[in-house]
């Protein structure tokens, strides 16, 4: 149950790439944006870059530069958001609304200093309220801010969502809507799964596990901010002004697995002995890898990271090869995870989860656990048809 506050009559609302990209979006969501301040609310937007503009810029990058520095490409990636909020700024006047534009530094949003994947320390939105105070839609590039060297920094995949919870935190929003093509969250993936069902509700905890293993519709720091701040969140579609799936503290469900999500595109990274795994280490440390899975057991190392989260890939596959020589061993792999409350050490889920893997004739390399999730690892052809089999054993 989210924490008892006075209402500010405050809301955020993230616009995703989907949302915001072609001019014509851009006039629905400055409508739907419309609507929410004639409710007689104070809005604030965050917006994502429009459609695939990051994914064409790093191609850009990638022409000049195999291995583009992480700042250059920072300075770079955030052009996307700051094209796509003046751009929204302008359909809202159009509304007859008052708005105006801030970049994430502009707003407030102070990071750290890692670039490509910086985490907010720090909200200070004094600029964002005084112009609610002066009756205006606020809306910020999501996805950016600056650090307390002065640098401009992006937060990572799906850091838009990250900005919007921790701007809600910051002002003590009523709630905070994050919009996208999709209706909410779902129990799988609804184009691999025809019988995925939207969720009305699901835990902060479920929701922090399914970002991480995978799941796309919230990045897992934005779930975390919201946990921490109390804020009413919501997953919903942008064509739609209500509905959706709520991300609060304990939902109302009757099945113990809430949702199962898959990952087909994680690289695998390997070395054994001891000298070898500090090394390693000390490499994973320096570039700042977000590793999805650690094992570490005596002198062997394996950990899992996938490659749009190390954009200087290219140097960094360099520097292991370079220190540990054959020493590394890379290979690519998937998984299937379920969620839930204390499935992981549920021993009849465990055994069930494998016998579906089987029944599939999906041959498993391994399986871990924690208290909200199983997961099993495979070959990244089989993750699809393993998300299917386990959607239908426990979900369906």
């Amino acid at each position: 149950m989210v924490s008892d506050v006075t209402p500010t009559g405050i809301v955020v609302q993230k616009y995703g790439g989907s949302s915001v990209a072609d001019a014509e979006k851009i006039k629905l969501v400055a409508q739907r944006i419309a609507r929410t301040k004639a409710a007689g609310k104070k809005v604030v937007v965050v917006v994502s870059a429009m459609g695939k503009t990051t994914n064409q810029l790093i191609e850009k990058a990638r022409q000049v530069s195999a291995s583009p520095s992480r700042r250059e490409l920072d300075m770079l990636l955030t052009c996307g958001e700051r094209e796509a909020m003046a751009l929204l700024s302008m359909a809202c006047a159009e509304e007859g609304l008052e708005a105006i534009s801030f970049t994430g530094s502009q707003a407030g949003i102070l990071t750290n200093d890692r670039h490509s994947g910086a985490r907010i320390v720090e909200v200070r939105p004094f600029r964002i309220e005084d112009e609610l105070d002066r009756g205006k839609v606020v809306i910020v590039a999501g996805f950016q801010g600056v650090s307390y060297k002065r640098e401009i920094t992006t937060l990572g995949r799906g850091g838009s969502d990250t900005t919007a919870v921790a701007l809600a935190g910051a002002l003590r929003a009523d709630y905070c809507e994050i919009c996208s093509d999709v209706d909410g969250i779902y129990t799988a993936d609804p184009r691999i799964v025809s019988t995925a069902e939207l969720l009305e509700s699901i835990s902060h905890d479920e929701m922090l596990e399914l970002a991480a293993q995978g799941a796309k519709v919230l990045h897992d720091a934005s779930v975390e901010f919201a946990r921490k701040s109390g804020i009413a969140l919501y997953a919903r579609a942008t064509n739609k002004d209500g509905g959706g799936t709520r991300i609060d503290f304990s939902p109302e469900r009757e099945r113990q697995v809430a949702a199962v999500t898959g990952q087909s595109s994680l690289i695998r990274l390997k070395v054994t002995g001891g000298a070898a795994v500090e090394q390693t280490l000390l490499i994973i440390e320096a570039a700042s890898i977000p590793l999805t899975h650690l094992d570490l057991e005596g002198k062997e190392l394996r950990c899992w990271f996938t490659i749009a989260d190390v954009p200087d890939w290219a140097d960094v596959r360099k520097r292991l090869d370079n220190v540990l020589g054959d020493q590394v061993e890379l290979g690519e792999e998937g998984c299937v995870t379920i969620v839930g409350h204390g499935i992981g050490s549920n021993p009849a889920v465990i055994n069930k989860a494998r016998q579906s893997a089987v029944g599939a004739g999906v041959p498993l390399n391994a399986v871990s656990v924690s208290p909200l999730r199983v997961t099993l690892w495979c070959e990244r052809q089989h993750v699809d048809e393993l998300v299917r089999a386990l959607h239908k054993t426990f979900i369906e």
